[in-house]
This record gives C-alpha cells, structure tokens and sequence, in this order.
C-alpha cells in the first residue's frame, strides 16, 4: 500500500524498508516519487511533520547529502555498528536453512521387508542361504517381485516382500522358486529395515511405509505450508511489537520446536512441532532481513540481502555434513536444533530498529539507537530533536493518510498487463520448484548423497554473486533467460546419462542449482522493476506465494521418482525452458526509470524494442531506489 505524504517534496529520497510479508530473498526497496512509504507495515506514522524526517532517514541509510556520515560509516561500506549487527543476523540464517532441508535425510525411506511373525531359523534369497534377515534388506530391489524366504522355528515357511507376507502351504519345499499354494498376509508386525546407512529415520520410527507412505510424503510439504503462514503471521508480529522481540521470540521457538520435534512420541506430535518450527523459521527470515535492511546503507543493500541466502546455503552443507557423521533421525534433529543457540545466547544485545521506534513515536529511545550506532562507528552523532523539528516530550503534527489500496484483479489490467504476469507467476513457480527438486532429490543422483546435497549446498553461494555482477552488466532479462534456459538443458543432459556414470549426474546437478538459483535470485528484483507503483506490492506479494505453492509441490514430485527417477528433471526442465521462452518476451529493465503508472509500465515493451541497445548500467535502479515498501497488508499475500 502506499501512503501519499502531506508536504512531501517530489522526488524526496525517503528511505524505506521490506514488508515483513516480502520473500526474505528480495532486495529492500525505497519509497516513490512523491510517496513515502510507511514504517512498519501495519502502524500509522507517528504525529510529526514528514518533511523534517527525510534527512534523518537518508542520513542513517549512509546517503544523507547534508548532514555528516552521523551513525553511519561511507555510503558504500556499512560501518562497524551495522556489519556486527549482519554478521549476527545473518548467522541465524544458517539455521533457517537447517531446518528447511533437514527432511532430505531425516525423511529418507530405507529398503525393508516385512517382519515375520516368529522367530527365524534359516534365511534364502535367490540362491543365497547365509544371510541374516536384516542384511536382506538392503538387497531387495524397489520392485515387487524380489522377496526372502524365511523359515520359522515352528517349521513355517514364509515369503517376506516389501509390503506383504505370503505363507507356502507346504513346509517341506525350501527352494527359493515355488508355485505350489500360499496365503497372503498383511505385515501387522512391522517391518525390518535396511540399517547399512541410516540406522532409524523418522519413516522407520513410525512404519510410514506401504499403506502409510503418505503420511511420510508429507512431512516436507507440511513444513512448508508452516513456512507460509509463518511469515504473514511474523510479519504482522513484527509491526506491532517490534524486531527485537519477533527476532528473539522466533529463534527461541526454533530451538525448542526442533528439540520437541526430535522428541515426538508419535508422528502427529512431530508433525505438529515441525509446523511449528516452519513457521518460527520463516517468520524468522522475513522479519530478521527488514531489521538487517532498516540498519544497511543503500548502497550495499543489493549485495547484503542477496549474500544474506549464502548463508542459508551455508545450512545446506551443514545438514549433508551431520547427516553424514550422524545416522539416527532424533540425535540428528537435535544436533541441527543446536546451532540457533550462540543467536539465542547474543540476540539480547540487538537493539531496536530506529524505523520502528520513529513508527510508534518512541523517539527518545531512537535517539539513544543512534548515539549508540555513532560511537561505534566512530562518528559525530545527530539531534532527532533538531532533525524532527518536534520536541521529544510531546507529540505535534499530522493525522494518518488515507491508504490506497489495490487488488489481485489489477495485475490483469489489460491484455500485455496479464501475459506478463501469467509470465511472471510461472517464472517464480519455476525457480522455486527447481531449487527445492534439485535439493531434495540430491539422494536419487548416486554415489554419496550427503556429498552430492553438500555441493548442491555450495554451488548457491557463487551464483548469488553472480546475479549481483551480471544483472547490472548484461541485464536482468538475459541472464533470467540464460539461467533458465541453462537449467532446462542441463535436466536434459542428467536424463540421458547412464546411472552408472553419476558423478557426470551430480556435474549437471550441480550446474543446473547455480542456474536455476540465479534465476530464483533474480526474479525478486526484475519483477518489482516490471509493474507500477500502484500494484508493485502486490505483485511481488502475490509471486511469492506462488513460489510458496510451488516449494509444497516440490516435495511430490521427487517422491514420484519412484515411478520413473527422471521425472523431476523432467518437470522442472519442461517448466524452465516454457519460463525461458515467455521470459524472452518482457521488456528489459535495466537502466530504464521505475514506472509509476500503467502508462509507463506499457511503455516498458515499446522502448525496449527501440533502446535497448543504448542502455547503460544504473547502480539507482539496481537497488531499486524510489519504490515503495511492501507489506503483507498491501497483497493479503506473503512467502
């Protein structure tokens, strides 16, 4: 929503912040031309003149071009205060990424047979009599047909497969092949699992196999529903009490909701806690990237949020690193819950954001923020009094402005409008689809899945600064185009290697998450560049939750691998070359001015055709500067 500013002066620069409902993948975006955009999401301004706030906000953004660098280090370099406070935050993020990838082990469905209903005196499978009944089971093929020959201690003769029994009627023939007469069983007494990698996970806790199996296929995409009412949830959170109690509250609950979830005495308690904790941790990474932004200078706002995901890659590699040191599901869990504690432990000293305090009018409180940001950067420190032009003591000023709001049918505004964001909605379902199918699916590749999750994990980290340098070089289309037409070709080229040559499967995995991360990357950025002021919120909002929908399907579609183990390369291929396609049919937006109006936003396509070879990188529209704030008031949408 956008809130019209009484006396603001046109083309003001007023810093504003990420609604708390935004995807914590999106760059923080600035307030409009003539517009200011407001602080908090869900509260009205505090009674005082806004034109005396704009050299107070700019001023703590590191781009203040009157007052000196107060509370802040150089416009380009974020001072001592601000990075101590990113390094802290950030570290949180390598928790976020635990937990939303922890399932890729901990779910992980062993081979099995069903147990026999007695004790077992001689074990056959095939031509094979000297094995144990729990060494068998890491023999049996994912099909149907294969099955072990047991014989009880009472002289019966059964056929263990994967989801039935099968009792012979004649007990003297202990040949593998027989086609005499038997009796099917269900396995009412569970089942014994192939302990060679993973000695329990959470599917061999419960028996989530057979006719349970789908309960184990939704345990993924549970946790990510939590995630998206999580960050709506949070974000209203965050709005009323604050960032600092939100931050504390969420790392908190991640702690304790991981630890109960390793403690679950039964599937629908550990199911719950891992609802809960999606939601703790996405909550967490929405309201913790406005508090790191409200604190960044403008100018390294692009690289700060971007770099913030590298280290939610970095839990990537920490969950193929424990899971392969540790092999029981719930000591596991634990593990991974424990890295949230040094946050816990240091959370306390964070302050509160100035945006926010200035929002609920507690401007003494402010004032002490700034004075503190001062002496650690080294730097004289500003008057709020002086900059508000209002006495601390006593409110004065305007009353709250109307709100304009917008809904989800004006992104359909004419015919060009809707195509591009059908376009749009299928390029955010795409990046997400594929970044979740390539991380999830990482145990069907071959070879050592815990290596192949581990490069999958590092290969994030290059191509965030990749987007960060190339979109301001060749543009923000093109390489969009290229990272998913890269990414559907190399789902291509893993579909028609042999399996026995995995490691050249894991090279094309591996180029195929740079791709379609650069292209997840990115699509936050390009879309608010390619909509109007009027529906810009909107548009990111309700992206996002496409994207959302998008990572609770992924789930099911590695799953379905055990019909045919191409068939989430195959998705995701088909998707990123359609999304390829349709993404060469948007205007470029690089170097051209952020359209305020549906006019301007048309104009986008027409002079694209005419200019684009004449454009030239602009630092301004690669933070995008002079666009408002969104909220998840504004889209009723959030991640």
């Amino acid at each position: 929503m956008v809130i019209r500013g009484a006396g603001l002066a046109r083309g003001a620069p007023v810093a504003g912040q990420v609604g708390p409902g935004c995807s914590p993948r999106q760059p923080m975006l600035e307030a409009p031309q003539g517009q200011i955009a407001r602080l908090g999401g869900a509260c009205a301004w505090p009674p005082v003149s806004l034109i005396p706030l704009i050299p107070f906000l700019t001023s703590l953004d590191g781009c203040c071009p009157v007052l000196p660098r107060a509370a802040v280090g150089p416009p380009s370099v974020p001072g001592r205060f601000q990075r101590v406070l990113y390094f802290i935050c950030a570290f949180q993020n390598i928790s976020c990424g635990i937990h939303y990838l922890a399932s890729v082990f901990m779910g992980v469905t062993p081979r099995h047979v069903c147990r026999p209903p007695g004790n077992v005196s001689l074990v056959v499978f095939h031509n094979h009599s000297n094995w144990s009944l729990e060494d068998t089971g890491a023999l049996l093929s994912l099909g149907q047909k294969d099955y072990v020959m047991v014989q009880l201690q009472n002289g019966e003769i059964w056929e263990l497969s994967r989801c039935s029994r099968n009792k012979r009627e004649n007990t003297s023939s202990l040949d593998y092949e027989y086609t005499g007469s038997k009796k099917e069983f269900p396995c009412v007494d569970g089942y014994i699992y192939d302990q060679n990698t993973w000695k329990s996970t959470a599917v061999t806790q419960w028996n989530l196999v057979c006719d349970r199996k789908w309960l184990a296929m939704l345990i993924q995409p549970l946790f990510m529903f939590g995630v998206l009412l999580g960050s709506v949830t949070f974000g209203y959170f965050s709005d009323r009490l604050g960032r600092r109690v939100v931050l504390w509250a969420t790392s908190s609950g991640m702690f304790l909701f991981g630890i109960a979830a390793a403690f679950a005495v039964d599937y629908y308690t550990f199911m719950a806690a891992r609802f809960f904790l999606a939601m703790v941790a996405s909550g967490y990474l929405v309201v913790g990237f406005v508090y790191v932004m409200e604190f960044i200078g403008m100018k390294s706002r692009t690289w700060a949020s971007v770099h913030l995901h590298s280290f939610f890659a970095v839990g990537t590699l920490l969950v193929a690193l424990t899971g392969y040191l540790v092999r029981t599901w719930w000591l596991y869990q634990m593990i991974l819950s424990t890295v949230t504690v040094p946050f816990i432990l240091c959370c306390w000293v964070l302050p509160e954001t100035p945006f926010w305090l200035l929002s609920e009018g507690r401007y003494e409180e402010a004032q002490k923020i700034v004075d503190i940001m001062a002496k650690w950067n080294r730097t004289s420190s500003c008057k709020l009094s002086e900059l508000l032009s209002l006495d601390l003591q006593g409110p004065v000023g305007n009353s709250p402005t109307e709100v304009q709001k917008h809904s989800l049918s004006h992104l359909f505004y004419n015919w060009n409008i809707a195509t591009r964001t059908l376009t749009v909605w299928l390029i955010w379902f795409t990046g997400s689809l594929g970044f979740y199918s390539f991380s999830l699916n990482s145990v069907n590749l071959g070879g050592n899945e815990y290596l192949n999750l581990f490069l999958l994990g590092v290969v994030e980290i290059p191509a965030y600064t990749f987007v960060c340098i190339a979109m301001d070089k060749v543009g923000r289309r093109t390489v969009l185009a290229y990272s998913l037409f890269c990414s559907a070709l190399t789902c291509g080229v893993i579909m028609v290697i042999p399996h026995k040559h995995y490691i050249l499967g894991v090279v094309a995995a591996m180029v195929g998450k740079f791709a379609i991360g650069a292209a997840f990357g990115l699509i936050y950025l390009y879309t608010a560049e390619l909509y109007p002021t009027i529906v810009r919120s909107l548009a990111v909002g309700s992206g996002s939750m496409v994207c959302r929908l998008a990572s609770i399907l992924a789930p099911f579609s590695v799953d379905l691998s055990s019909v045919w183990i191409f068939i989430p390369q195959l998705f995701v291929g088909t998707m990123a070359f359609l999304s390829g396609v349709l993404t060469l049919k948007l205007p470029e937006t690089l170097g051209k001015q952020l359209a305020t109006t549906w006019e301007e936003a048309a104009k986008l396509e027409s002079e694209n055709e005419s200019n684009s070879s004449k454009l030239l990188p602009t630092t301004n529209n690669s933070g995008l500067e002079k666009t408002e704030a969104i909220t998840p008031r504004d889209s009723g949408l959030g991640e």
